[in-house]
């Protein structure tokens, strides 16, 4: 009873070892190659559980499991060289995956991604220096980045296609110049920004220079033309003045006199003025007698001083009157 205890322990478990060894599971996300003696026998792309031949361990049937997801492979600090001779430091990448299971088997020894990654980077490289020098030192910096993506692109998508691999998309994400060209360069942007702001400077004064010509001609203009109207204006209040004053003289002219005299004697004797003068010294002091009396207005004395109360005959039709005498 123990013996057949035993041998249907012994057949139990082989059992379950052979159906664990015929089984595998295809996930989400991969597909699998089965291999019986190193030869293909069959791709599976669908998820799911799937028989094969056990023994594995023999290499009657073996499973090789390879990503259909996407893939990417990066290019750090890579320094190239543009038409010229400048150099850049360029970050890129690749994104690809794995769409012929069958070939990339046969393409990449063993079906290693790490194989197949290396030889797409060795031919990414090369494209990327490729496009690069042949081109110019600001092309990269430009609007042609992207055309020289697609061109990368389009140099990697042979080898890809060769090992069974689809090429989705490659990317520049840095390009950067070397610390020796970005100081010459940045010395280079300087003088040519100096150079600008001398050139801006300079039309800047010459056109102040224009403006302040400009503004002087026409102040010398205004200037003129207002020195002319006061000299017009001038003119003509002092026809004005000799008018009224030729008509105030011919109304009256014994107090005309008068009065011009005495408006001489106050602008002429103001406070504090000594004259050590007879009153009958001089012509001006006719109004003064000599006890300190005033002359008649309607019969001023002569310019002579003889007494006779002749009046001065009146002026000429618009002429000025005779201005008082000084003192």
């Amino acid at each position: 009873m123990t013996n057949r205890f035993y041998g249907v322990l012994v057949f139990a478990v082989l059992v379950l070892f052979l159906v664990w060894n015929s089984l595998f599971v295809v996930r989400q996300g991969e597909q699998a190659v089965v291999l019986r003696f190193g030869q293909i026998q069959r791709v599976i792309e669908e998820p799911g559980l799937y028989a094969k031949l056990p023994f594995t361990f023999a290499n009657s049937d073996n499973v090789q499991k390879l990503p259909t997801r996407l893939l990417r492979s990066d290019l750090t600090d890579l320094r190239v060289q543009v038409s010229g001779g400048a150099f850049y430091e360029v970050d890129a990448f690749m994104v690809y995956r794995i769409t012929d299971a069958r070939k990339f088997r046969q393409a990449v020894a063993g079906g290693q991604l790490d194989v197949a990654e290396q030889r797409l980077l060795t031919r990414f490289n090369s494209a990327i220096r490729e496009t690069y020098g042949q081109r110019t030192f600001d092309a990269a910096l430009s609007s042609a980045r992207a055309e020289m993506m697609v061109e990368v692109r389009d140099k990697v998508r042979p080898e890809a296609a060769n090992l069974g691999v689809s090429l989705e998309d490659v990317r520049i994400s840095r390009t950067d110049l070397t610390p020796e060209v970005s100081e010459r360069t940045y010395a280079r942007m300087s003088a040519e920004r100096l150079a600008e702001a001398e050139r801006l400077r300079a039309d800047g004064q010459v056109k102040a220079r224009e403006t302040r010509a400009a503004a002087d001609r026409e102040a010398v203009t205004l200037t003129a033309q207002a020195q002319r109207d006061a000299a017009a204006l001038e003119g003509q209040g002092q026809a004005e003045r000799n008018r009224i004053l030729a008509e105030a003289y011919g109304k009256d002219p014994g107090f005309f006199d008068f009065f011009r005299r005495m408006e001489a004697y106050r602008t002429s004797l103001g406070t504090g003025t000594t004259m050590m003068i007879s009153p009958n010294s001089n012509e001006f002091f006719d109004y003064l007698d000599t006890d300190g009396q005033t002359g008649r207005f309607d019969s001023p004395p002569s310019a002579a001083g003889s007494g006779q109360n002749t009046p001065p005959a009146p002026p000429a039709t618009g002429a000025a009157p005779p201005p008082a005498p000084a003192p």
